[in-house]
């Protein structure tokens, strides 16, 4: 079932270089896709798989960035059809699968790509929320391990697999990631200077014999707290989300 005109709103990203339809109840991108965006080193001509994609927003902000070869994969049909709408408003091609990411048609499990970048659900089994198309994008239904083991097989024999995920989870990343692909990026991001961090990105390379490499911190805001109005976005910060810069590691 698609959305009515009068359930979705069109929202800026990157300054308003990007404006995309998304729901106004129900999973909304924020700043995750545009973090996982900038996380992923796509150079021109490279593909690009998102698994989970929802509204399309991480690729498109990729694609923004530098002309590459989109290909998403979203489960619910209506967030599928806002992807492919949204790319095309902005002018790009966007391939759209509406599948599962354990039953993917055969065509799609026949490729491979440059790169794989994914922001799997955070939470895991609980109360539901009372909108399903959120509750399907936040709350685990399917493994980790799942969407994990779905991103390493896509990823061709050098590719690399992005993610952003909660802190907390960054051990059973690894160990899933591993011994499959080697040089594991970790960034972790931190609302403040000094504070913990409560997400994570992370980029895996195949191919690569490694170690874990654990960056500095991204952190989004300046000051030990928010002390005035509107956004207090560090300068990195803002140049990823308002200027669709690329993540410097």
């Amino acid at each position: 079932m698609s959305f009515c005109p009068d359930e979705l709103t069109h929202d800026a990203f990157l300054g308003g270089k990007l404006h995309l339809w998304q729901p106004k109840k129900g999973y909304r991108a924020a700043t995750d896709p545009v973090l996982l965006a900038a996380m992923c080193p796509a150079s021109a001509g490279q593909s690009v798989l998102e698994i989970g994609c929802g509204v399309g927003t991480a690729s498109l902000c990729i694609r923004s960035r530098v002309d590459v070869q989109l290909t998403g994969v979203e489960l619910q049909p209506d967030y599928a059809e806002l992807a492919h709408r949204n790319a095309q408003e902005a002018g790009y091609e966007m391939t759209v699968v509406d599948a599962d990411l354990t039953d993917m048609p055969l065509e799609l499990r026949m490729r491979s790509f440059d790169h794989v970048i994914l922001n799997p659900p955070y939470y895991g089994p609980g109360t539901s929320s009372p909108n399903e198309g959120r509750d399907t994008a936040i709350r685990e239904q399917t493994s980790l391990s799942d969407w994990v083991d779905t991103a390493l097989r896509r990823a061709g024999p050098k590719g690399i697999v992005s993610i952003i995920h909660l802190a907390e989870r960054v051990g059973d990343l690894i160990e899933l990631l591993n011994p499959r692909a080697g040089l594991i990026e970790i960034k972790p991001i931190s609302a403040r200077e000094g504070k913990i961090a409560g997400r994570v990105l992370l980029r895996a390379h195949k191919g690569r014999a490694s170690r874990s490499i654990l960056h500095n911190p991204l952190v989004l805001h300046d000051g030990q707290h928010h002390i005035r109005d509107g956004d207090d976005y560090s300068k990195v910060a803002t140049d990823i989300l308002r200027h669709g810069k690329s993540i410097e590691l």
